[in-house]
């Protein structure tokens, strides 16, 4: 399926489009950009300005001058209107497939959103952010540079994520608390309810969750994507 993109749409060199996108007008889309299939890219949506680095060279991307590590984004995924992510500096900033970003979205350099994940409007995250699979970040929210969230995780509007928040915790105030578990997230991606509740027994015991702690075999995945993530910042 071919692409529809607006006339007043800015695709730059070193875009690389899949099919049956749709582009907004006066999108802009700078390489080093890879952008795979079905996805609608609003209004007004930025992908792939220089990193938000001092000293990082500031290139005129649209004329081929390309600078940094670049953006990709997955399939089946939406950027509601005047949504900006940065290119990266380091490695390439992503998002994966089927998300829903809702307007006024931020992401900074080197950040990386997983698959289905959900962020509300005006959500804001630094440099080298990392958001797990099926997320979803309330309005408002702020995400400082490096932190991760984990899978699954329900994050309050407004809340200010400060330490990072591990898989399918509820979190919310300022700065960010775990308050819980997100049992129905939890139940959407097809684990059992008593496997929320062990997980919510865990989180109110105050475990030490910056290191290896006993968890149920079906969250192991989540947990290893995120203690990986966790060391890595």
């Amino acid at each position: 399926m071919a692409n529809r993109i607006h006339p007043t749409a800015v695709v730059g060199p070193g875009v690389e489009l899949g099919s049956g996108n749709v582009v907004g007008p006066y999108a802009v889309l700078l390489g080093p950009c890879t952008i795979g299939d079905d996805n609608w890219i609003g209004p007004h949506v930025v992908l792939g300005t220089p990193p938000e680095v001092r000293r990082h060279d500031h290139g005129a991307a649209w004329d081929g001058d390309l600078v940094g590590a670049g953006v990709e984004v997955g399939s089946g995924t939406t950027l509601r209107e005047y949504t900006t992510v940065h290119s990266g500096s380091a490695k390439t900033t992503r998002i994966g497939s089927d998300c829903y970003v809702m307007n006024k979205v931020y992401l900074g350099h080197d950040g990386y959103v997983g698959d289905g994940v959900v962020i509300a409007s005006s959500v804001t995250m630094g440099g080298h952010v990392s958001v797990g699979d099926n997320a979803n970040l309330g309005m408002g929210a702020i995400i400082h540079q490096t932190r991760v969230v984990g899978p699954g995780v329900m994050l309050g509007m407004g809340s200010v994520v400060t330490r990072d928040v591990p898989p399918f915790a509820k979190a919310f105030g300022n700065p960010a608390r775990v308050q819980g578990v997100n049992s129905v997230g939890m139940t959407r991606t097809g684990l059992d309810v008593a496997d929320a509740e062990d997980l919510g027994r865990l989180y109110a015991s105050g475990i030490d969750l910056s290191v290896d702690w006993p968890a149920p075999a079906a969250l192991q995945p989540a947990l290893d994507w995120w203690w990986a993530r966790t060391s890595a910042t």
